[in-house]
């Protein structure tokens, strides 16, 4: 908890000024920014040499203890909140769309089903300063407990809850580092552990049967079979631009962007194959998939494309990047480089996969039978 003391200091004149020292700081009630020290714009005289500027010290020096005493009240009172009074006032259903809304380009969907559980379990409405540790846990049991939107006679899956804390959790941290919470209560509360789920993929037969099969929407089929091509994710697809496809003669079609989740540089190489789907080139500003799209609808326009190509596998965009990293590894490609192509920051990740491909070794040594 913060601790207010007040302190004094020589100035000129033959002058002491008075000021607060919060430790840890609080935010400032005019810069917003993070400080120690509030000014309470009160001098002293240095060595008082009459009645007079005595009584004027003592005065002054019971006006600031107040101050001190009130400051130290309200940190106690708030415990978790925020100071000063202006930023108490802000509504944490409010800011946590704010933030939700700075996402549209990185797990948009996420973040807003995030917000919306919020909204359902605040009624709307809470305060800064209501945000405690009890409350984290609360809204975490909500989470774990309440239906789903989309499946309202089902619970929400636990990944799902997982997902959605996380991004609660993450909107805590950046309140924290704008000043608005005191406390980082991402640090203080645990999160929700994930269950392991099996990754849908497709074939290398499925793929060549979805390129012979037309789509609804022909820039999605292009698209999906991009990222099958290439690994990369719907977002970074989306807002990739013809000036960000290189061609050397040494390393042949490559890609330089920055990943929308991870905000890291990447240089990645692709195949042939992948740049011919993005057909004649066009502006360094182009769009290389002008009015990319996703949501729910697109995903049932990608499960109709499956069905009828034959295809009866629940596939969404995200499960051709799963179908990048699969046949990659089933195909021999060393374990270190698929994850540097996925963008992955930590191996772990990519191990996901592995276990993958290990299923599909097991599957294949039982498949020789013999009456022994």
């Amino acid at each position: 908890m913060t601790t207010v003391k007040l302190y004094q200091r020589p100035i000129k004149n033959n002058k002491i000024t008075l000021f607060l020292d919060y430790y840890p700081p609080i935010v400032h009630p005019v810069t917003r920014k993070r400080t120690r020290r509030e000014f309470l714009k009160l001098r002293l005289f240095d060595k008082p040499k009459n009645i007079y500027e005595k009584n004027h010290n003592n005065d002054t020096m019971e006006i600031a203890t107040k101050i001190r005493a009130e400051r130290q009240i309200a940190i106690q009172e708030r415990k978790y909140g925020v100071l000063p009074n202006a930023l108490l006032k802000l509504d944490a259903v409010e800011y946590f769309k704010q933030i939700t809304d700075e996402k549209k380009d990185a797990n948009y969907g996420s973040w807003l089903s995030a917000y919306n559980y919020f909204k359902k379990f605040t009624g709307g409405v809470l305060k800064f300063s209501e945000l405690d540790e009890k409350f984290c846990e609360d809204f975490k049991a909500f989470l774990l407990s309440t239906k789903s939107f989309r499946e309202t006679e089902k619970k929400l899956h636990i990944n799902s809850a997982s997902s959605y804390f996380s991004k609660f959790m993450a909107f805590l941290k950046i309140a924290y580092k704008k000043g608005i919470l005191s406390i980082d209560l991402n640090s203080l509360v645990s999160h929700i552990k994930p269950i392991e789920t099996h990754r849908e993929y497709l074939t290398n037969e499925e793929l060549d049967k979805l390129v012979k099969t037309d789509c609804e929407i022909s820039i999605l089929k292009k698209a999906a079979l991009f990222s099958a091509l290439t690994g990369l994710r719907h977002c970074d697809i989306k807002n990739m631009k013809w000036g960000d496809v290189y061609f050397s003669e040494s390393n042949g079609y490559s890609l330089h962007f920055s990943q929308q989740k991870t905000k890291a540089a990447e240089f990645l190489p692709i195949s042939n194959l992948a740049f011919k789907i993005l057909g004649e080139r066009g502006e360094p500003n182009e769009l290389l998939f002008k009015g990319l799209k996703y949501s729910a609808y697109h995903n049932n326009i990608i499960e109709k494309w499956l069905l009828k190509a034959g295809i009866t596998k629940h596939i969404t965009f995200h499960c051709f990047r799963h179908t990048f990293a699969t046949l990659q590894l089933t195909m021999g490609t060393n374990i270190l480089t698929v994850s540097k192509m996925l963008g992955h920051k930590d191996l772990k990740t990519t191990m996901i996969y592995a276990k993958i491909v290990d299923d599909l070794k097991i599957q294949a040594a039982n498949r020789i039978i013999l009456d022994i």
